[in-house]
This record gives C-alpha cells, structure tokens and sequence, in this order.
C-alpha cells in the first residue's frame, strides 16, 4: 500500500451519510484524511483488522462502532450484532477472537427494558463466540442526542495458525468463495423500518463466521490467499477493494451467486443491485485453483455452510476491476458503492 504520509487529499467541505457507508467516499474519508494523519509513513496495509507485534508475540485488533437502526430487527439486534461484526472482523483477518471491550454511548430516557435486552443478547452471542467480555464504558448523552443507543467494540484475537492472507498474495486462476445468500442482512433493516410496502419472511443473517473461516482454513491452510466480511458496501466494494490493491481483475458468475428471491425483489424494486447490499454473517474467500473445490465442501460440511459457492475467478484482466457475467451472456462493470442507499444497516 501506498504511503500515505502528507498526503492530505480529503478536500469535501463536510462529512455526509455516504462517507459511512463503506464506499468510494468512505475510501476517500480514510484514505485521504485519517490515514496520513493518523499513520503517517505506515506502509501496513489497511483491513478489517490490524496485526501488531508485542514482546515478540503477534495478535490481532480490530474496533468497530454500531449505529444500526431500530435497535431490534428479524434475527438479531444491536447487541448481538456488536459481538458477532468484532468476532468476524478478526476472524477474516486470520484471527481468532478472545477478549472484547464494549462501549455503550446511551441516550437520556433509553427505557431500561431495552438496555437490559441489548446487554442480554451481547453476553449471549459472546457465549456463543467463546469471547470474553474484558470491560467497557458507559457514557450519557442528552435526549434527542443519541437515537437511543451507540455501541463500540473493541477486540483482541490470537492468530489461527496456517493461515496468512495479504492481497499481495493473489493470483489469476485464483477463485472466489462465498458462504452464503446475500443481502439478507441490509434489506432486513430496510423492512424492519416500514420503508418498503413488502411483506416478507425475512431475517438478517447476523451471525459468528468463525467456524466457516475455521472450516476453509483447515481444508485448504496456504492456500487460503484473502478474506473479508462484506458488510457495509457488499460483495462488490469489498472485491473491488481487492481488485485495487492486488492489481488483477475478478470476474463473478451471476448465475452462481446465492441470492434469495424475497432480497432480489426488494433489490428490483428500488433500484438497487445485491452486490452492494450488507451482510453480517458470511464471508469471501480467494482460494487457490487447486484448493477451491475441498474448501468449498468443507465450508458446505460446516454448521450453516451448506449455500457456499464458487461465484468467481480471479484474472490477469481487467486490471483492478470487478465484472459480472449475466445470466443472458453478457457481462457488466461492477464498482464500489457510490452513495449511502440504506443508512444505518450496522
């Protein structure tokens, strides 16, 4: 990655919606602003989680901060979501999590029900996790000030060993893996709100992605190249990010994607393309050619597994793009995630 030392170039007189949403201006948020300001002359790569040396012992730590609007919605809540997004951000980074730091930021009047219920479903999920719960902070803010509840996660894994991904390490011939349906997540939030006249069965697919990066790992150990959660921005922006970074071109199989029928409609109907909907509770893999069928069937042996795909394969052209193949032999352009079309998804 580039250095990015005295490199300001964030020049947009103010922060809007979209620069959160995990896009191209989320991109230029961090590129241009924070990263040569608060990393200066780092040549480490950016991700989900960061890798530090200490006393000769390697960990990895990732931070997070949920906003998700409402709180509670079809297959999870705000709690549980803050457990399982910190478990994933280090799991896709190699890691396997163990102790977590909360923040609650809570708005004067938040009824105490609904803070007993996020504090339940937190502990439950890290239970579930096998992550401690290390200690937290608690903060106040005014009525009107906070919608409710913010929470911030702070988490410290251990390295899963046989694993060490960088897109540096990416190779046409290379294919790309998927755990499951997408989209299930963000167009949940969007039906929890009551935005959209749609009734449907419907629930987010918050989840620990753990045991599947477990899974790939051990069925194809070296041979795993690179991983990501596409949460904010989806399965396109993460690849994309991908594509950037690692120079090659990866060409999707629509026709291969998992996608339920209840989010492509959804999707239809707003004018929005599935690739840039948020999941919580899968994962994207770059598995070498030889090792992409025996961790696909270990993915598909795993608990939670059994929708895993090769949706794609990663090649020398086009260069640092993403395209489709369509279902009617065409192909077409993806990017990254231009806008904030569902705000507060996480």
């Amino acid at each position: 990655m580039e250095n990015f030392a005295g490199k300001i170039r964030f020049r947009e007189p103010q922060i809007e919606m979209a620069h959160g949403a995990g896009g191209k201006a989320s991109r230029r948020l961090v590129e241009g602003l924070f990263a040569p300001l608060l990393f200066g002359s780092s040549s480490v790569p950016l991700g989900d989680a960061a890798h530090i040396q200490i006393n000769g012992t390697r960990i990895a730590m990732t931070t997070d901060s949920f906003v998700v609007k409402p709180l509670s919605f079809p297959g999870g809540s705000i709690g549980e979501l803050a457990i399982n997004g910190t478990v994933n951000d280090l799991a896709v980074s190699g890691a396997k999590a163990e102790a977590i730091v909360v923040t609650f930021v809570l708005e004067a009047g938040l009824p105490t029900e609904i803070l007993e219920a996020e504090v339940r479903a937190m502990g439950k999920a890290a239970q579930q996790a096998d992550v401690v719960i290390a200690g937290g902070d608690t903060k106040v803010v005014e009525h009107g000030r906070a919608d409710n509840m913010y929470i911030t996660t702070t988490g410290i894994g251990r390295l899963i060993p046989g694993v060490a991904i960088s897109p540096s390490s990416v190779q046409p011939g290379d294919k790309v893996l998927l755990t499951g349906p997408i989209g299930d997540h963000g167009i949940t939030i969007l039906l929890a709100r009551g935005e959209l006249d749609l009734e449907a069965e419907l629930r987010s697919d918050t989840r620990s992605v753990l045991p599947l990066v477990q899974a790939v790992v051990r069925a194809a150990g070296a041979g795993v190249r690179w991983m990501r959660d596409p949460t904010r921005g989806g399965v396109a922006t993460s690849l994309n990010e991908l594509a950037r970074d690692c120079g090659h071109g990866i060409v999707l199989f629509e026709e291969k994607i998992p996608l339920r029928d209840t989010v492509r409609g959804a999707c239809e109907l707003l004018g929005l393309d599935p690739l840039h909907i948020a999941n919580e509770g899968q994962f994207l893999a770059i598995v070498s050619a030889e090792l992409a069928d025996v961790a696909l069937q270990a993915v598909r042996e795993a608990p939670g597994g059994n929708d895993a795909e090769i949706i794609g394969e990663v090649r020398e052209q086009p260069a640092s793009a993403v395209l489709v193949t369509t279902l009617y032999g065409g192909m077409r352009l993806v990017d990254m995630l231009v806008g904030d079309p569902l705000p507060r998804i996480c």
